[in-house]
């Protein structure tokens, strides 16, 4: 998990050159890939979606609000300072370890709890969790997730309340980040590698969308908890 942590931690330990590039349109391009997972998962999740936005109604608009507002709250007062301290690759590296373990640790909650018992607080909580994953490395999936299990959700309701929280934030930061590179004005040789980025994202996530049901059948988080483990503990022997 995390997206943006391996997009720092790949490249580090290949060795390649693309963490030299321009901030502005790396963090774009990252974008642009997060746009295209977000553009599949509306129309691999658009019956789930479709029922979120029906059952909509003055308690609901107010769950999402909860959940919504810590993270994009913070990206706008925090998100440059917090890439600079925490974007190196060991610093992610650390994110994955930990994150993998606090996972591990909350998974470890009784599961008692469904979707339809989320409450304001519950919101809340999963936003402030979402707004960690500000922090490269985090995930804002295992964030909020480990806040779900932390409330005893089941995992079926943690993976959905960590859905609904991620995919506004997700189309917001692409409409944000295209705004600024509209601005900006997008060097003509880079547009073929961001198209040729998104479409993966977009295939690759569509491809994978029949795992969304596994994942929400998911006896242990374990093997997730496992994995980014697994590869903050690797990625911080080989970066030295």
């Amino acid at each position: 998990m995390s997206s943006s942590g391996h997009l720092v931690l790949v490249p580090a330990l290949l060795r390649w050159s693309y963490v030299e590039l321009d901030d502005e349109l790396r963090k774009s391009f990252e974008v642009a890939l997060h746009a295209g997972t977000a553009v599949a998962l509306l129309i691999a999740l658009r019956d789930e979606v479709s029922e979120a936005v029906h059952a909509l109604d003055g308690p609901r608009v107010v769950r999402h609000l909860l959940s919504l507002a810590p993270a994009g709250a913070a990206a706008l007062a925090f998100e440059r300072p917090i890439e600079r301290r925490l974007g190196s690759a060991r610093g992610v590296a650390r994110a994955q370890l930990l994150g993998g373990m606090g996972l591990a640790l909350a998974d470890r909650a009784p599961a008692t709890r469904g979707h339809a018992s989320a409450r304001a607080g519950d919101a809340l909580a999963i936003g402030l969790a979402q707004a960690c994953a500000l922090a490269p490395g985090v995930s804002r999936n295992g964030a909020t997730l480990t806040a779900a299990r932390l409330l005893r959700f089941e995992r079926s309701a943690a993976n959905r309340l960590s859905r609904h929280a991620a995919l506004p934030i997700i189309l917001a930061a692409a409409g944000l980040k295209g705004y600024r590179l509209w601005k900006r004005g997008l060097p003509s040789e880079l547009a073929a590698p961001f198209a040729a980025g998104f479409a993966a994202a977009f295939c690759s996530t569509l491809a994978s969308a029949p795992l969304v049901e596994v994942v929400d059948g998911a006896r242990s988080y374990a093997p997730f908890a496992a994995y980014r483990v697994g590869l903050g503990a690797l990625a911080l022997r080989r970066l030295g």
